[in-house]
């Protein structure tokens, strides 16, 4: 085999990890509406790409449950978020996610809590501003700084994909309240337990924080119903 084709072969697999990596991110902080069909024409316009990374993207998204297709039109959106379907999440996240921060404490050290406050400096400045696709970047990158330090790479993995599956939802519910009425974020909890290196300390907290956002998410539902 010539070079040529091998670098071929590198710059599509790149391509379409890059339009994986962007989609997931829309999804991730809500740029995509749940109840809004989207083509793959007008998602590859969106990214300046060929339909076909775009769709290869999407079919990965669909076997994670972040994305459904519409078999009649073949048109794109995000599943809808019933109360039983948030009550499942929330349990799943509420398994995994606590569970993630308190593998990490252990292995914390300076260089994560210093990245740590840098984010959550972000983040404050974004609620501060009324930023919401700021707040959900900063709260995102806030949460997984912590878990990839956890090594373990099976619930890493679990995690994103129910990050995936909620963002829409808290980028709607956030949306419609305002980043004034979000409650108290539990971030200056888990830095100390994490600065401590004590699981216990950082599973309540991370798991504390999860409880009270999609506590504010199920009122939305309700509400919404």
């Amino acid at each position: 085999m010539t070079d040529r084709p091998r670098r071929a072969l590198a710059d599509s697999t790149a391509v379409h990890d890059q339009v994986y990596d962007a989609i997931r991110q829309a999804l991730i902080i809500g740029r995509i509406a749940p109840g809004v069909g989207v083509s793959l024409r007008s998602l590859a316009a969106d990214l300046g790409v060929s339909p076909m990374p775009v769709r290869d993207a999407v079919r990965r998204l669909v076997a994670e449950r972040a994305l459904a297709i519409n078999p009649a039109n073949k048109r794109l959106s995000v599943p809808s978020l019933t109360a039983d379907r948030l009550s499942q999440l929330a349990q799943a996240r509420l398994w995994i996610e606590p569970e993630l921060a308190a593998r990490a404490a252990p292995r914390a050290d300076a260089t994560l809590i210093r990245t740590l406050q840098d984010i959550d400096a972000r983040l404050d400045a974004a609620l501060a501003a009324g930023d919401v696709d700021g707040y959900m970047l900063a709260n995102h990158a806030f949460h997984f700084a912590i878990y990839e330090r956890a090594g373990a790479e099976v619930l890493l993995s679990m995690a994103g994909g129910l990050w995936l599956q909620i963002g829409p939802f808290m980028r709607v519910v956030f949306g419609r309240v305002g980043t004034g009425s979000l409650p108290a974020d539990r971030h200056a909890e888990a830095m100390a337990a994490l600065k401590a290196r004590d699981p216990d300390a950082a599973r309540a907290a991370i798991a504390a924080d999860l409880s009270e956002g999609m506590d504010k998410m199920r009122l939305a539902v309700e509400a919404a119903a």
